[in-house]
Formats: structure tokens, C-alpha cells, sequence
């Protein structure tokens, strides 16, 4: 159940194991969890490591067992996933502002619309796009992110993982709403991408005139190597934003990025956690990066008119799946307290979740597995 390598297997019979295995996982990992906590990753004793339901990946879990839902029609992680989503009842009451809310929202209440149809999950959705817009500037033509200064370094930061939070706003904002997050994503699109394809992590801009303060990569190797998650956020928000706006401009960016990322990438598909790191081979792989990287080359491929890059895109999304769900990356039954897929990096040179399993890793590599079986049928 674990899984092989064996390349002989077929996709479906390779989906039908990992989506066996999360009916599993999630119901250990359901059972572990305190009524107001949420899962964040397994610390080095190998135990179960919880947030609040502020933290940004709070929706992920939620998310996770909509997703093994969708697959298997199974009533008990339904039940599972109703009760997770729950938890997040309270976040606007709580956070009151938060960037990451579309991360929260969309794989929780976005799911549990999607795959009910019950208007109850609605409401969440509409009020949290409201709160991700109130934190749009005009005059920057962005949406902040964090909210702290970095010690005095930034005035208005704009991280490229904000691209994702977006899709609330495309989905469930009305038109002044969206056009919100059109204007975020033009001005992402001039201020974060490098002459070479790549993205930094953060902008940070003057609020008085919207100035470009700095450029940084803060949870990169350094402040002009290509930090692989952050670029898979780029390539994804970029997919994202095409699909619900057909502004060619985005498609555009989505296929720039993927056409730079596609070289960089090992045999096996899984990204290095920086494309810039010196001590590849020899360095860690970050499982996130390549799921949420396969995930979005799947949907790209459905979206570009350009055949080989589709082809591309598809192939090495492929591959990207089968090294996941082979054992080297994917948990045996009972491992890692529930979670699915190990070798995730966090912040590698803060010493934050290193190596590590993830929510949004598995998350990402059963919506890209979702996505392949939907392409292929």
C-alpha cells in the first residue's frame, strides 16, 4: 500500500492506492487532533505537531479530506471533512485581516461548496474576500501581505505566494472584487519576475507613491536565487488567474514560468528547495514545491494553445506524481501520524519545518492527481 516505483503501473491504479492510503492517514490524523487545533507537521520525536486555526494552513486539512472525499465517495471523511471545515467558523471573527485567508477559505468552505452545493458555505466565502480586499492599496496596486515591518526593513511587503490568495477573490468577490485581483496579479507580473523567469519571494513598496522599496527571497538561499516554492506559487497563481479572467497577459506569465522552471527541474521532478542552491545534488527536495508545481502544469496544460509545452507540461507532471507516490516521498500506513507525503521544506535557513511532512503538500498532490485523472479520462 505504501507504494512502488514501478513505472509500469498504471495512473488510475496509482490514484486509487494514494486516495486508499489518505482514507487511512486523515482518519488517524483526524483522531489526533484537540477540537481547536489543526495540523501542522511531526517534530522530531515523531509527534504530532498542531497550530491554531489563524495559522495560514489552517484550511488545508479540511481541504485534504474534501479532496479524498471528492475520490471516494466515502460518507465518514465527509463527516470527517464537515467537521474540519467547522473548526474555521470563527477566523474572520478572529483575524479580523489576513492575507493568507484565501489559503484558508478556498480549500475548506471552497470545497465544501463545490462538492455539496450547499449554499451554508457560501456566506464564509463572500465575507472573506472582503476582508482580503480591504488589505488592497491603490496606490501600490497590491494587496499587502504580512503584516509586520521585518524589523524595520519593509513598509508595504507583497510576498509572490499572495498570487493564490487571489482565487478567493476571483470566485467569490463581486466585479470590484476581482478586478482587485487582476490589478494585483498586472503588478506582480512587472515588479517580481528577474530578466531569467524567476521570482523573488518579496517586493516591498513605498505606501505614500508606490514606489519599489526592495526586492528579497526571504525564505530562499539568498535574495536572487530562485526559492522553488515560491516560484511553484507563481506558476500556479499565474494558471489560476488565466482560467478565471482570460486575460492573455496571464496565460502568458503562467507559460513564461513554466517554460523557465521545466530545465531546472531533476530527473525524478521533485525540485531541489532552491533552483540555486550549491550542494545540489546533494540537498533537500521540497515535496510542496513539486506538488504544487504538478498540480499547476496540469491545469496549464488544458489552458496553453502551445502543443509541445502541453505536452511538456503533462509528462513531467507525470513523473512529478510518480515519484510522490513512490516510497521514497510517500508515508506506509500508520507513518507520520496521518500525513501523506514526507520531504517538505518549510524555511530551510530559519530551521523551520525541514524535512518534514506538510498539509499543503498533500494537499496539492491529491488536487494534481485529481486534476491528471480528469485530463486523462
Amino acid at each position: 500500500m505504501a507504494g512502488c516505483k514501478d513505472s509500469n503501473e498504471s495512473m488510475e491504479a496509482l490514484t486509487d492506492r494514494v486516495f486508499t492510503l489518505a482514507k487511512t492517514q486523515y482518519t488517524i490524523l483526524a483522531q489526533g487532533l484537540p477540537d481547536d487545533k489543526t495540523p501542522r507537521t511531526v517534530d522530531e520525536a515523531g509527534k504530532l505537531v498542531t497550530a491554531d486555526i489563524g495559522w495560514w494552513c489552517s484550511g488545508f486539512f479540511p481541504g485534504n479530506l474534501w479532496l479524498t472525499y471528492e475520490y471516494t465517495a466515502d460518507e465518514k471523511i465527509k463527516e470527517l471533512a464537515i467537521q474540519q471545515t467547522h473548526k474555521l467558523d470563527s477566523l474572520i471573527v478572529k483575524t479580523k485581516t489576513d492575507h493568507d485567508i484565501g489559503f484558508q477559505l478556498n480549500c475548506s468552505f471552497g470545497n465544501a461548496l463545490r462538492l455539496t452545493g450547499d449554499n451554508q458555505w457560501s456566506a464564509m466565502l463572500q465575507e472573506g474576500a472582503k476582508v482580503l480586499a480591504a488589505r488592497f492599496s491603490p496606490i501600490t496596486g497590491t494587496i499587502r501581505s504580512w503584516n509586520h515591518d521585518g524589523g524595520g526593513k519593509w513598509e508595504f511587503p507583497v510576498i509572490i505566494d499572495n498570487m493564490m490568495n487571489l482565487e478567493l477573490l476571483m470566485r467569490f468577490g463581486d466585479d470590484s472584487l476581482k478586478q482587485i485581483a487582476l490589478t494585483h496579479a498586472r503588478t506582480t507580473i512587472k515588479n517580481h519576475f528577474r530578466p531569467d523567469g524567476t521570482s523573488y519571494h518579496l517586493v516591498d513598496y513605498d505606501p505614500e507613491t508606490g514606489a519599489v522599496r526592495l526586492k528579497q527571497t526571504v525564505q530562499g538561499l539568498s535574495d536572487e536565487s530562485a526559492w522553488a516554492r515560491g516560484n511553484a506559487w507563481g506558476l500556479y497563481g499565474y494558471t489560476m488567474m488565466y482560467e478565471f479572467s482570460k486575460e492573455a497577459d496571464m496565460l502568458s506569465k503562467a507559460e513564461d514560468i513554466a517554460r523557465t522552471l521545466l530545465p531546472k527541474l531533476p530527473e525524478d521532478g521533485i525540485p531541489f528547495w532552491d533552483f540555486d542552491s550549491p550542494d545540489i545534488p546533494n540537498d533537500l527536495r521540497d515535496a510542496s514545491a513539486g506538488a504544487i508545481m504538478a498540480s499547476a502544469l496540469i491545469k496549464l496544460s488544458t489552458l496553453t494553445a502551445d502543443s509541445g509545452l502541453k505536452g511538456q507540461c503533462l509528462k513531467v507532471a507525470e513523473q512529478q506524481l510518480r515519484t510522490l507516490a513512490s516510497p521514497e516521498y510517500l508515508a506506509a500506513p500508520g507513518e507520520l501520524c496521518g500525513f501523506l507525503l514526507k520531504h517538505s521544506v518549510g524555511h530551510k535557513l530559519a530551521g523551520s519545518e525541514v524535512d518534514v511532512p506538510l498539509t499543503y503538500a498533500d494537499y496539492y498532490f491529491l488536487e494534481a492527481l485529481l486534476r491528471f485523472r480528469s485530463v486523462n479520462k
